[in-house]
């Protein structure tokens, strides 16, 4: 099978983009205290984001005759990221640090698929990863500001 590994990856791409959406969406909808006026909208520019990407993903992988996980079940038995019910009870710079933490995870998975997309050299699809791999890198540099942290990119 042509791009077997890239395939893979795309389809783990699925999974996590999905997943990672909700963490987004549950960050949006429990989120509490300073600077809420501005934040709690921006979680909704980091969902349109991930979102955008699932989408060019889920493309891709369908162009190279693959087939994305298009079911709750799927997206939670392949998914790399974590989720927890909803509560009150955890401030905002922990819901950041799980933001960040989760970007970090996909940047890596990005950074799987750019190896492997070169491998089978799949050049096209590579190109998306790196995109995607430098959008997700200043959401991370983003948000560590807001904890008035250092990117810590390169570590």
């Amino acid at each position: 099978m042509k791009y077997a590994q890239t395939k893979a990856t795309l389809n783990q791409l699925v999974a996590d983009l999905s997943q990672l959406a909700m963490v987004i969406h549950q960050t949006h909808w429990y989120m509490r205290g300073t600077n809420f006026l501005k934040l709690h909208p921006l979680m909704d520019q980091y969902m349109d984001e991930i979102n955008d990407q699932l989408d060019v993903i889920s493309e891709r992988l369908i162009t190279l005759d693959g087939s994305p996980y298009s079911t709750l079940s799927e997206m939670a038995a392949h998914t790399g990221i974590s989720d927890e019910p909803g509560n009150w009870d955890r401030t905002l710079p922990e819901r950041f640090e799980t933001l960040i933490s989760d970007y970090r995870y996909l940047a890596d998975v990005y950074q799987h698929g750019i190896d492997v997309s070169d491998e089978e050299q799949d050049l096209s699809t590579q190109d998306l990863f790196i995109g995607f791999k430098r959008d997700l890198e200043k959401r991370i540099w983003m948000l560590q500001a807001e904890l008035d942290q250092a990117p810590q990119i390169d570590e």
